[in-house]
C-alpha cells in the first residue's frame, strides 16, 4: 500500500507541474486562444467540428465530441461535433483497402467542407494517420488545429493552429490535453450562449 501512495503522489506532482508549465507559458495560451477562435468561426458559418487521435486520443476526441453535442456543465443547445473514431465500419473499410494511414484523411475527404474545423490529438506529433489527415485538410482548404506534445512533431508544419502540451510523459501530455479539450468547450459554450465564465 505504501508503494501505491508514493506513486499516486509521484504521479499528482508530475501532472501539477505539466499544468504548471503551461499556466506559465503565454505563448501555448495564445496559440490555445487561437484554436478557441477557429472552432467559433466554424459554428459561425454553420460547420461544425471534427476530430481524431489513436488510443487514448481517440478515446478524448469521443469524449470531446460528446461534450459539444450534450454539454460541458449548463444545459444549452447542442453542438454539432463528431469524432471521426466512433465508426467501426468505416475505420475497419478503410484500413482494409487503404490502410490504416489513411482512416482519418479519407473521411475529411468525404465529409467536410471549408465551413468545418478539424481536430486532431497526438501526443508525439507523428501519428501517420493524424499527419494524412492534416495534408487532407491543407489540399480541401479546412481550418485545422492539433493538440500535441513534446516538440510538436511533423503534425506542426501541417497545422494552422498547434498547441503544444507540456509535459515529458505520455500521460501528463494526455492530462494537459484533457484541461485543453474542456476549455476549448467551456469558452465556445461561453462564446455562444453567453455564459459567464
Amino acid at each position: 500500500m505504501k508503494k501505491a501512495i508514493r506513486i499516486i503522489c509521484r504521479n499528482l506532482e508530475r501532472s501539477i507541474e505539466a499544468k504548471k508549465l503551461l499556466l506559465e507559458n503565454p505563448d501555448i495560451q495564445n496559440e490555445f486562444s487561437k484554436s478557441v477562435d477557429l472552432v467559433l468561426n466554424s459554428y459561425h458559418q454553420g460547420g461544425r467540428i471534427y476530430i481524431a487521435g489513436n488510443g487514448g486520443s481517440a478515446a478524448d476526441a469521443q469524449h470531446l465530441a460528446a461534450e459539444f453535442v450534450s454539454r460541458l456543465a449548463k444545459d444549452r443547445a447542442p453542438l454539432a461535433a463528431e469524432a471521426l473514431t466512433a465508426d467501426s465500419s468505416i475505420l475497419t473499410a478503410i484500413g482494409n483497402d487503404y490502410g490504416y494511414d489513411s482512416v482519418f484523411s479519407r473521411q475529411i475527404r468525404g465529409k467536410l467542407t471549408t465551413h468545418d474545423v478539424f481536430l486532431g490529438i497526438t501526443t508525439s506529433g507523428n501519428s501517420p494517420n493524424i499527419v494524412k489527415a492534416l495534408q487532407a485538410c491543407k489540399e480541401k482548404g479546412i481550418p485545422s488545429i492539433v493538440f500535441t506534445g513534446h516538440d510538436g512533431g511533423e503534425v506542426r508544419k501541417w497545422s494552422d493552429v498547434c498547441v503544444i502540451a507540456p509535459g515529458e510523459l505520455t500521460s501528463q501530455i494526455q492530462e494537459v490535453h484533457l484541461v485543453l479539450e474542456h476549455t476549448l468547450c467551456e469558452c465556445v459554450e461561453a462564446e455562444l450562449f453567453g455564459f459567464d465564465l
